[in-house]
């Protein structure tokens, strides 16, 4: 699996970004650039900003017993793939901010590098390595540029 803190897969992944457009339709599911932009936006929102709450202890177990290894393991996701709550795009949105949003929080997370995640808190699985911050971050951002032939 590439390595999202690394500048080189950064640079690869936001290059893919910028080469969507907002008529590019996706290859499997419903959601257009701007939802996916938005959609993938959502893992960042979870570790930099207060806008999700945190599943209560009962889902916080079922997530790290049954969904976790698929989320941070290295095999990819599937095609039209369930998705949590807070992930599902119901509405249009802005492409040009969704992209912004996104490509700005990508910057970040290379930024903090590796030593900043490691160890850390997931809302929803608990305290991740690198390894699986770096897997789950890295995989869904690939897993949609895909979608979109990208």
């Amino acid at each position: 699996m590439k390595n999202i803190f690394d500048a080189g897969v950064t640079d690869e992944i936001i290059s893919r970004i910028n080469k969507l457009t907002p008529e590019d339709r996706p290859q499997w599911g419903k959601m257009s650039a701007g939802q996916m932009f938005a959609h993938c936006n959502v893992s960042y929102e979870m570790i930099y900003e207060d806008r999700h709450p945190a599943p209560n202890a009962f889902l916080k177990f079922i997530l790290k017993t049954f969904i976790k290894k698929k989320v941070v393991g290295d095999s990819p996701y599937q095609h039209n793939s369930r998705t949590g709550p807070q992930f599902v795009m119901k509405h249009d949105k802005n492409f040009e901010e969704e992209k912004k949003r996104l490509i700005d929080y990508i910057n970040k997370t290379r930024d903090l590098g590796e030593k900043y995640f490691n160890g850390r808190e997931s809302i929803s699985f608990g305290k991740l390595t690198t390894d699986e911050w770096n897997n789950m971050l890295y995989k869904h951002l690939d897993h949609h540029l895909r979608q979109f032939g990208k």
